[in-house]
């Protein structure tokens, strides 16, 4: 054999060799290629972009539960019921007592005496040490047993029908109820001052007495006499027993 012909044939064999290298490479290449795509990290979540950014981080519009599920929470069983929580007045109006058994009154239980079924009356001055006071007067007309307890309302009143003064003060203790059978009476005392006990000066004249009874919202009336409030003094005591002449 000859040396060119040597020559050529390693040279074709080395020819050979690199294009084999060649196209392993080339292999290799696309083969990384394929797998640098595949493991290529994913686009990060908005929740995670926010915080990466810098940003505020979103919540996730869902949470895994201890099985893996998501778990959306029911805005519904979070917040109560509002008629639950609050007591519903329909029932409360039911069983609660009415004004009449919450409050019950000794003149209710007993029976009250009514304006209607009374008379009224203005007795004697009593003086005495300055003071003066006047017995007012109800009686029991009627023909059942009734009640009476507490202050009388009391005003007085000029010929022409206005006001005179103020109305009596209460004075003293409230008593206790009184009982009285047809034809008895009770009284309460009202009390002024003479005249000229101190600077205050007397009340211009009265001609009616004009009063509530005790628990009543009716009136009566009586001539009022010779009373003449005076001294800036016009009181009224509870009712009591009796009638003082």
């Amino acid at each position: 054999m000859s040396l060119t012909t040597t020559s050529l044939g390693r040279g074709r064999r080395v020819a050979a060799g690199s294009l084999i290298a060649v196209v392993a490479l080339m292999l290799t290449a696309c083969q990384n290629g394929s797998d640098a795509a595949s493991r290529a990290p994913s686009a990060p979540s908005p929740s995670t972009a926010g915080s990466e950014g810098g940003g505020a981080a979103q919540p996730s519009a869902s949470k895994a539960g201890p099985s893996g599920e998501a778990q959306r929470p029911s805005s519904g069983a979070q917040q109560p019921s509002v008629g639950v929580r609050q007591p519903s007045t329909g029932h409360d109006a039911a069983t609660s007592p009415t004004g009449n058994q919450a409050h019950p009154t000794p003149t209710s239980a007993s029976g009250r005496c009514t304006a209607d079924a009374m008379s009224l009356r203005l007795g004697a001055a009593d003086a005495g040490a300055g003071n003066i006071r006047y017995p007012l007067v109800f009686t029991n007309n009627g023909k059942k047993t009734c009640t009476l307890s507490g202050y009388p309302g009391v005003s007085l009143i000029s010929r022409d029908g206005s006001a005179v003064g103020k109305p009596a003060t209460r004075e003293g203790g409230a008593g206790k109820a009184v009982t009285l059978k047809p034809g008895q009476s009770v009284h309460a005392l009202l009390h002024t001052l003479n005249e000229g006990v101190n600077d205050t000066a007397c009340w211009s004249g009265a001609q009616i007495v004009y009063v509530y009874p005790p628990g009543s919202k009716e009136s009566m009336t009586t001539h009022s006499g010779k009373l003449r409030v005076c001294g800036g003094r016009f009181t009224v005591t509870s009712v009591e027993a009796g009638s003082l002449g």
